[in-house]
């Protein structure tokens, strides 16, 4: 895009605000440079970004012309009775969400929408959950999930309560690409304008019901254990805390994080998965002798944790690892009780670490891996539903902390997530054993799986063209080996082929094509390289395998610095 008539067009343009416009003027070089030289774009978790002035940027002309985008998509897929079935908008905490969801409502309802929104923020899963009970024929997230407070974004849901696919996606890029441009698009406004409905109260109660019933072992003597909890000034402390004190646990909240500020002013990072997120919930754990930490991150799909340890220390936990931990005794104690259902199937992603996959096989479990973002688990629950005869769902996870039990949500529920490993390190605790000896007992059962997820940001034009060199030089000249350790195949998304060190070669089928490489070292080590979706960075995921613990961890960072090296990067 040229930056420059951008830049002018919006100095010009009678919608931009004079505030808007001063905050243009005061932008250096670089800055414009970031705010125009694209649009801002879907990715893996819908459309996120910088809030601000700008064709690259989140704000009310961004907005406003996809939700009247998203408003033609359903008109065109549903033309019956899209309009009365409606969409529901939800929100979290941040700067302006509020803003957007009243905009989109208003959008939607000038097209004749029937829309439905909450009376003050909710979580991503509860928006999911609510498309599916009103029956509606869309949602839309106003969230950003757990990027820096300056962002925001917006998630788009279909019928079945599951973000967009890239199927889906691109019959609405479709459309926006026949829509002027932000500054210049209309409402098309129907000959009756649609209601925007408050939901009541009787929603929250009803999701807040299905979530207890995820309870494996709800029988458990919860006394005196403690569990600290916070929502990183997001959208699930009202939930969550009606979930856990209704269920008798002991919960401990962090209250500079349950206020819902836009600032994340009581919080280093609102991203469970950076290490400084967990300093101030840990000073509580420790000042109330608690015996676990909970989290969730500010739209609520997102779930860590961290135990005491035997010691008294504090220690977390991946998503890779609480998550395969989760599989084992959810799985393991149905079974016991001989209510796993028959045909069961677990879903996870290519970059989520294989001790899952394993885990869930020795059940007799059948597992699916699918390309990175939940939209693919919900996605796949919908296909079989469709079907006649179909697997039945148990449990689908990836290694970002996203998870979900039960399918009445299309979508990671980080609600269902912090019952159950509450409910996990409960059972585990009164039988003496914390989480850690439990992890160390199902290694010692599968191999040892230590994964590791390396970023490197890339930020503006220049470095957007760095990434894709970056993928193309990896395509081109692939690495052979790493540390020694020769690859024995490497799988490309984008192309769908699959080839082997011999010059065998396989279609990858029933993935859509996506900009991620894999490589499978023949130790059963893996590295996969993904630009992300919704952040300007490449993101390594690598996992190594073995028989013993020892090593890993260093074995895993020479590996990436080889990597690296070979890229030309280090």
């Amino acid at each position: 895009m040229d930056v420059k008539s951008n830049y002018e067009r919006w100095l010009a343009s009678p919608r931009v605000s004079e505030e808007d416009k001063a905050l243009l003027r005061g932008m250096n070089e670089e800055e414009l440079s970031d705010a125009f030289f694209k649009n801002a774009e879907f990715g893996t978790g819908g459309m996120r970004g910088v809030l601000g002035p700008g064709t690259n940027r989140i704000n009310e002309h961004t907005i406003g012309r996809v939700t009247v985008g998203f408003g033609l998509y359903l008109q065109k897929a549903f033309p019956a009775d899209g309009l009365s079935r409606g969409v529901v908008i939800s929100h979290d905490n941040r700067f302006h969400s509020r803003d957007f969801t009243l905009q989109s409502a208003d959008i939607l309802s000038r097209m004749g929408f029937k829309v439905y929104i909450f009376d003050d923020l909710r979580s991503t899963p509860e928006l999911s959950f609510a498309v599916r009970e009103k029956k509606c024929c869309g949602g839309i997230m106003i969230t950003a999930s757990h990027n820096p407070k300056n962002n925001n974004g917006y998630k788009i849901y279909d019928e079945k309560g599951c973000q967009f696919v890239p199927s889906l996606v691109d019959g609405l890029l479709e459309i926006l690409s026949g829509l002027p441009d932000e500054l210049s698009y209309e409402v098309p406004e129907a000959k009756k304008k649609g209601k925007v409905i408050t939901l009541p109260a009787s929603i929250d109660e009803k999701y807040h019901a299905l979530v207890k019933k995820v309870q494996v072992h709800p029988e458990l003597d919860k006394k005196g254990f403690k569990v600290v909890y916070s929502p990183q000034h997001g959208a699930s402390y009202e939930g969550a805390m009606a979930v856990f004190t209704s269920l008798g646990y002991e919960i401990i909240p962090v209250a500079e994080q349950c206020v819902h500020d836009p600032n994340f002013g009581a919080t280093k990072s609102p991203n469970p998965e950076v290490a400084s997120a967990w300093d101030l919930p840990l000073e509580y754990a420790r000042r109330y002798d608690a015996d676990l930490v909970v989290m969730t991150d500010p739209d609520g799909d997102r779930c860590g944790l961290a135990y005491r340890a035997k010691d008294g220390e504090f220690r977390r936990l991946t998503g890779n690892e609480s998550g395969a931990l989760l599989i084992d005794y959810i799985l393991g104690e149905k079974k016991k009780m001989g209510v796993l259902p028959e045909n069961p199937v677990m879903y996870d992603t290519i970059v989520t670490s294989s001790l899952g996959r394993k885990v869930a096989e020795s059940y007799g479990v059948k597992t699916e891996s699918f390309l990175t973002g939940f939209k693919f688990i919900g996605n796949r629950i919908g296909y079989y539903e469709d079907q006649g005869e179909r697997p039945t769902f148990v449990f689908g996870y990836e290694e970002s902390y996203g998870c979900l039990a039960a399918d009445f949500v299309r979508d990671k529920d980080g609600i269902q997530a912090i019952l159950l490993y509450t409910e996990m390190a409960l059972f585990h605790h009164l039988r003496g054993h914390d989480l850690g000896e439990m992890f160390d007992a199902l290694q010692q059962r599968f191999g040892y799986h230590h994964a590791v997820l390396k970023d490197i940001y890339f930020e503006g034009m220049e470095g957007s063209a760095t990434m894709r060199r970056l993928m193309g030089g990896l395509r081109e000249s692939p690495c052979k080996e790493f540390v020694g350790i020769p690859v024995a195949s490497l799988a490309d998304y984008l192309t769908d082929v699959h080839t082997y060190a011999d010059g065998r070669k396989e279609e990858i089928v029933g993935l859509p094509a996506s900009d991620v490489l894999k490589f499978f070292l023949s130790d059963g080590s893996t590295i996969c390289v993904r630009p992300s979706g919704t952040e300007p960075k490449v993101k390594f995921y690598i996992e190594v395998v073995s028989p013993s613990k020892d090593g890993l961890d260093e074995k895993a960072e020479n590996i990436y610095n080889d990597l690296l090296r070979q890229c030309g990067i280090k």
